[in-house]
């Protein structure tokens, strides 16, 4: 009797561990899909059955060699092993409060923030240049390694890069700041330069192979919106850029959805010039437009402060109210800013 006790918990401890992360596509085998198949979805970017469960079947039958009969079939059995029906407030409240927040250095910004930053979500930080966008995402790339009770995300960072300005150097300087080893920092930071906007899409797949394979707790892309202004110009293209930019937007989405990473993009900022403006305090608003707006979940604003110090406002939260906190750019990251 206690040996049958002892195999259930085996059991039991199993099925928490193969719960505490996504399904690898390989699962779908068991279920009838043959390997070839999987060996289509895996080379396509879905390594994961969950993203498979949440795309849209048209999308399914873009692969070459998925018949319509196949993508029912491969939908139907990763539909059977992601739950995605209705649950009760309850049980959607605790997993909120389970929910892990990486602190950004500053004891006032992870305050305004309610404990960092939220991981399974989208934060969009957008301001002008020399506001501490760049800056932050640096300090987040080292603060996502810590452990769970110093405010980390025990995982690794994916930084995307587009406009040139990663600096490993201020990984270190923040790394000394934790007490980290600064060479295990660097090596826990996967970097990739983008180019243009389709190779800024095409970096996400490898992304999603990387999510899948081991434990990373942030997605940075900084910025997320400078290619596509130099790649799309003019009014003429301004639909074909929103289209693509929300397809990229929808893709982060679904990464922080399946792996639960936190991402974090940042944005510029364009003045305003029509009439509006003339009654804004602040004339300056963030590109991307409404597509942009409604694929962030957290939008903050950061503008200069006096010297060294920078002032975050929330610009829009489903949970957050809209308050500021003033932060420093020092030598060692974001901190709190001296009185």
């Amino acid at each position: 009797m206690e040996q049958e006790e002892l195999n259930e918990v085996e059991i039991e401890d199993e099925y928490a561990e193969a719960e505490a992360g996504p399904i690898p596509v390989s699962k779908l085998e068991e279920c009838g899909i043959s390997a070839n198949d999987i060996k289509k979805l895996v080379a396509e970017g879905y390594h994961t059955v969950e993203s498979i469960a949440y795309t849209p079947k048209k999308q399914l039958l873009v692969i070459k060699g998925i018949s319509e009969a196949k993508a029912d079939k491969i939908l139907m059995e990763a539909t059977k092993l992601v739950p995605m029906g209705f649950t009760t407030a309850t049980e959607f409240h605790q997993r909120r409060a389970d929910m892990i927040s990486i602190t950004t250095g500053s004891k006032e910004l992870d305050t305004l923030l309610g404990g960092g930053l939220e991981t399974g979500s989208i934060t969009e930080i957008f301001g002008e240049f020399r506001t501490g966008k760049t800056q932050l995402c640096h300090t987040l790339a080292v603060t996502c390694q810590l452990p769970l009770d110093m405010g980390g995300g025990e995982g690794k960072c994916l930084y995307i890069d587009t406009e040139g300005t990663f600096r490993p150097e201020r990984l270190l300087a923040v790394a000394e700041r934790y007490g980290l080893n600064g060479e295990e920092v660097l090596d826990n930071v996967a970097y990739a330069r983008a180019y243009n906007s389709d190779h800024q899409s095409t970096l996400l797949i490898q992304a999603s192979a990387m999510m899948a394979e081991q434990r990373y707790s942030l997605l940075i892309v900084d910025s997320a919106t400078a290619l596509y202004r130099t790649d799309f110009s003019g009014r003429g293209e301004l639909s074909a850029r929103q289209m693509h930019l929300a397809r990229f937007l929808r893709t982060l989405l679904r990464l922080a959805d399946v792996f639960g990473v936190a991402v974090v993009i940042t944005n510029q900022v364009v003045a305003q010039v029509d009439g509006a403006a003339m009654f804004a305090a602040d004339p300056k608003k963030p590109i991307g437009g409404n597509i942009m707006a409604h694929a962030s979940t957290t939008r903050l604003y950061l503008r200069k402060g006096r010297g060294e110090t920078r002032i975050c406002k929330i610009y829009d939260s489903p949970c957050l109210p809209e308050s500021e906190a003033v932060f420093a750019i020092n030598a060692d990251g974001i901190g709190d800013a001296k009185e």
